[in-house]
């Protein structure tokens, strides 16, 4: 019965530790640099499919024959 009255988590909550500052600024780094990646990569690649849409279509002009 006193198995089931521990609790796992609150075990993995009691063992937190602060992380070096100079291993926090590293992955700081790393993911801003991560960031700027994804964004570039959106800027340069999410207008391909209007650019190609907007080159297929066709204009309908209206002709008028005399």
């Amino acid at each position: 019965m006193s198995e089931q009255d521990n609790n796992p988590f609150k075990a993995l909550q009691a063992d937190l530790k602060d992380v070096p500052p100079d291993m926090r600024k590293k992955v700081m780094a790393d993911v801003a640099m991560a960031k700027l990646f994804m964004e570039m990569a959106t800027l340069f690649t999410s207008n391909y499919a209007d650019l190609i849409s907007g080159m297929l279509k066709t204009n309908k002009k209206q002709r008028t024959d005399p």
